[in-house]
């Protein structure tokens, strides 16, 4: 498994090797789309989505242990937050995915943090 600077939002996307392949292709094709318009912006995505991968390690219990760098991108610190994204998983520190503009990674935040608080 891999994980990466997220292409967009401030948090982590975490994927296996099948889907970095399937990353790949698709960022070619935005390339060459882009090529003529907007080749800068081509190559900061490409940075952003291969510059900052790196594998994951699981600890003893099976737990995902987060690089310390991938933790530092992030802003995670003891608590962090999984969100299913079909082929990937997003991990986003809990303050964070409250204080987002989405309100459905709000709504997801919200509801983990309650249940957490109440158990």
């Amino acid at each position: 498994m891999l994980i990466g600077a997220h292409e967009c939002d401030p948090c982590l996307t975490a994927y296996d090797r099948a889907y970095a392949r399937i990353l790949h292709a698709d960022s070619e094709r935005r390339r060459i789309a882009e090529e003529a318009s907007a080749p800068q912006a081509s190559h900061r995505r490409l940075r952003r989505i291969f510059g900052f991968a790196e594998d994951v390690a699981f600890g003893e219990s099976g737990a995902i242990v987060l690089p310390p760098m991938m933790r530092r991108r992030a802003r995670i610190g003891a608590q962090a937050l999984l969100v299913g994204t079909g082929g990937t998983f997003e991990i986003w520190d809990p303050q964070a995915a409250l204080d987002h503009d989405d309100a459905e990674i709000r709504a997801i935040a919200a509801f983990h943090l309650d249940v957490e608080h109440a158990a």
